[in-house]
């Protein structure tokens, strides 16, 4: 396809996986601008904020609510859409619908019952964040949130010992000083970074083992959503 040649337009009946803006606005996509304007309806995770992100691109369409406690309810009226041949984009606050956020259950529903997913890839914190973090990139393993509650999180923590590679995961500031005293149980001589408020204007890469970063944490109050990197065992140390 040439650079001239129009771009085929949305399919009837077809899901669109949106990914939206982390932080910073500028970095949606030119293709998911198009699917935004193009498609029938929007399923937001928070309709008030994907209004916002819609009202700031000058894009009006009509929202659906989608979140973790609807999702059933609202898979199926969306399952419904797709049989009328509605063209539907499923956004989440931000980054990719289904990673760490509403999405999978819609998705598999929507494959079940014959229909066609597309995702429209874009912005991904864990991505972002990886690139800058300095630490080995040729084997990653994404883990998401931690399980809250305490044992189910030092066993997770403790399985992933095994694990080759770097090992990212999502924390929020509430939690990330316990995350830090359970990787110094766990990952004493581990090289962690962590990245918060990625793309964001504080944006910032705090890189150490974790007792280093435990006095950080303890010196400073920081705010904003963590993604958290730890690298593989140092051979030299083991």
């Amino acid at each position: 396809m040439s650079a001239e040649s129009p771009l085929p337009p949305l399919q009837a009946g077809t899901l669109y996986l949106v990914a939206t803006p982390i932080g910073n606005l500028e970095d949606i996509t030119l293709r998911a601008l198009r699917t935004l304007k193009q498609c029938d309806r929007v399923a937001a995770e928070d309709t008030r904020r994907t209004g916002q992100l819609l009202k700031h691109f000058q894009i009006s369409k009509p929202l659906l609510s989608y979140f973790q406690f609807n999702e059933a309810r609202r898979s199926e009226e969306i399952i419904e859409r797709l049989r009328r041949g509605e063209k539907v984009a499923l956004v989440t606050d931000a980054g990719s619908p289904g990673i760490s956020d509403p999405g999978e259950r819609v998705v598999k529903a929507a494959l079940a019952a014959g229909f066609r997913v597309e995702p429209v890839p874009g912005p991904s914190a864990v991505i972002a964040a990886l690139t800058a973090s300095g630490l080995p990139t040729e084997e990653s393993h994404f883990i998401g949130f931690l399980p809250h509650k305490a044992g189910r999180r030092r066993k997770q923590l403790e399985a992933l010992k095994e694990v080759p590679g770097t090992l990212a995961l999502y924390e929020s500031p509430y939690r990330i000083e316990k995350l830090l005293g359970e990787l110094l149980e766990i990952f004493p001589e581990r090289p962690v970074v962590l990245a918060r408020e990625v793309t964001k204007k504080f944006e910032e890469y705090l890189r150490g083992r974790p007792a280093e970063l435990l006095e950080v944490i303890r010196r400073r109050s920081l705010k904003g959503e963590f993604v958290v990197m730890i690298g593989a065992q140092n051979p030299e140390r083991a």
